[in-house]
């Protein structure tokens, strides 16, 4: 009969190996688009407008795709903080707030494709604003906006009530208290949901080209009623209707530079994250 310990040991090494397999799955991806991409990346690449099909460069696609997250996280993370609050710090604990939670988890698993084709008829088409960055930012908000809330829920949650009682002793009010103590405090987890979401939004692709644009615009949104280009729509047509290795090579390259954008973003959030809990 095996003992405890043995069982133990066996489970910590199953639960490394997994945890090895999953690290590595990760590092072959992006190896693979490294080698793939890193030769189409020049400064011309970089900063120049898509003229052909397969010539010119991604920088609309770049400038376009941090517009739209900009776009995006402005609506959605004021939005899912404040929803979190309410629901933690105010909702009562009953039916109505059970039901709330269920319907955002619900939402939170509609296929992508869905909320792009609810943006398209009712952002593109019903309000009128036309395929452009503000229809391609709102409907990127309904998609990530129930990760925005659940993330920063949980966030919210784990500040000690010792905390807000130690604010009401002080004669803090309520909203002192969750503005001052509980909102600073869950700042750190509030962080990491809204870089969650920043990375779902980021690599978005039948949302976009459903209420964005085309993804080969060669030219910078003037205002936000103009259509914009972006990284994963333009990905996607080098990869599906390039048939060429020219067309595949810029589609790893939009890929890679893709990747190293979330992951200055990533780096810049861990900064203010550890910034906040100090």
């Amino acid at each position: 009969m095996i003992s405890a310990i043995t069982t133990e040991k066996i489970v910590k090494c199953l639960l490394s190996v997994t945890a090895l397999i999953s690290v590595a799955i990760l590092f072959i991806i992006v190896i693979h688009i490294f080698i793939n991409g890193v030769g189409v990346l020049d400064l011309q690449f970089l900063s120049d407008s898509p003229r052909r099909f397969e010539e010119g460069g991604i920088f609309p696609q770049i400038v376009g795709t941090l517009l739209l997250v900009a776009v995006c996280m402005a609506f959605a993370a004021p939005i899912g903080v404040a929803s979190a609050t309410y629901l933690v710090e105010y909702a009562p604990d009953g039916l109505v707030t059970k039901s709330i939670r269920f319907f955002v988890d619900c939402i939170a698993g509609i296929p992508s494709i869905v909320i792009g084709l609810f943006g398209l008829a009712f952002l593109v088409y019903y309000l009128g604003l036309g395929t452009s960055l503000i229809s391609g930012g709102l409907a990127l908000s309904f998609m990530i906006l129930p990760w925005t809330i659940r993330v920063s829920e949980e966030a919210i949650k784990t500040v000690p009530c010792s905390y807000r009682e130690a604010s009401y002793a002080l004669g803090a009010s309520k909203w002192q208290t969750i503005r001052n103590v509980v909102l600073k405090n869950a700042t750190p987890g509030i962080i990491t949901g809204i870089l969650l979401g920043t990375g779902k939004a980021m690599g978005e692709t039948a949302v976009v080209l459903l209420t964005a644009g085309s993804g080969l615009e060669s030219f910078l949104p003037e205002s936000v009623l103009d259509p914009v280009g972006s990284l994963p729509v333009y990905l996607y047509i080098m990869a599906t209707q390039g048939h060429t290795s020219a067309a595949y090579n810029r589609a790893y390259g939009a890929a890679l530079v893709l990747i190293l954008i979330f992951l200055g973003i990533s780096v810049l959030a861990v900064f203010l994250r550890d910034h906040y809990r100090r």
